[in-house]
């Protein structure tokens, strides 16, 4: 599937405005990170062992983030969608959300390694990338006219 540009993919109605624009951005790519960050027990693509790998998502509208390693004698990681909440929250219209898992097995459980196959959690949530700006249109759109505007 080719892939289209955020301002490729919003209706007309949501181009008209800045401030919708911003909005279905936003909402989009929260919605994209939710389903990344969803698990196999809750019927997403992540497996989830000590949580590391998905405690280590980050978001930045600046440079790629480096890798981390997991600390020694730590079992359990847990995940707060805080910090990434509050980066696409800040971020303009123009500004590219980047979204990364930086434990340093993130790629090999993506794509595979040694002859296993990847999980592909978030080659799989960005293929949903297109519905999810047009659900957010929609959502925008029904808000708008909820309140009589």
């Amino acid at each position: 599937m080719a892939q289209r540009s955020f301002s490729a993919t919003v209706s007309e109605w949501v181009a008209k405005t800045k401030q919708r624009q911003e909005a279905v951005y936003k909402g989009s790519a929260q919605t994209i990170v939710s389903y990344m960050q969803t698990t196999r027990a809750a019927g997403g693509n992540l497996r989830v062992d000590t949580g590391f790998l998905r405690a280590s998502l980050v978001a930045t509208t600046g440079a790629i983030p480096a890798v981390t390693f997991k600390p020694e004698g730590i079992d359990q990681f847990y995940y707060d969608s805080g910090p990434i909440n509050l980066v696409i929250s800040g971020a303009a219209i123009t500004d590219p959300i980047i979204v990364a898992y930086t434990a340093n097995y993130a790629r090999a459980r993506e794509y595979g390694a040694r002859g296993q196959p990847g999980d592909r959690w978030v080659g799989l949530a960005a293929q949903l990338w297109v519905g999810v700006v047009q659900a957010e249109c929609a959502k925008a759109q029904a808000s708008v006219a909820s309140r009589g505007g």
